[in-house]
């Protein structure tokens, strides 16, 4: 059972950056490919980004592509989100999720554990 575990979510103005952490225990983290996924108020979660579980591939939804990154320690157990170039339209909860075997997924369905969010807030 992985356990999964955010932070660095908070308030930022247009324009400025944030990282996120997730931090997972309770497996053995080099086996699991990992995703962010967000959800704003009123509509559907989304993906934003995932990574291989070696950390040499990763994944972007088009709306972040170019200003966020995704990646990985596995010596830590951790996988990390740097937004830079934030809008009011990245404003969300960001999910942690890992997922079993290599591949770095977009559908959210196929991660299996989550973390329980953290809240980002991007003013214009």
């Amino acid at each position: 059972q992985v356990q999964l575990v955010e932070s660095g979510g908070g308030l930022v103005q247009a324009g400025g950056s944030l990282r996120l952490s997730c931090a997972a225990s309770g497996g053995t983290f080099s086996n699991y490919a990992m995703g962010w996924f967000r959800q704003a108020p009123g509509k559907e979660r989304e993906f934003v980004a995932a990574i291989v579980s070696s950390g040499f591939f990763r994944n972007y939804a088009d709306s972040v592509k170019g200003r966020f990154t995704i990646f990985r320690d596995n010596a830590k157990n951790t996988v990390y989100l740097q937004m830079n170039r934030l809008k009011p339209e990245d404003t969300a909860i960001y999910y942690c999720a890992a997922r079993s075997g290599y591949a770095a997924t977009m559908t959210d369905h196929q991660y299996g554990y989550w973390g329980q969010g953290t809240q980002v807030t991007v003013s214009s």
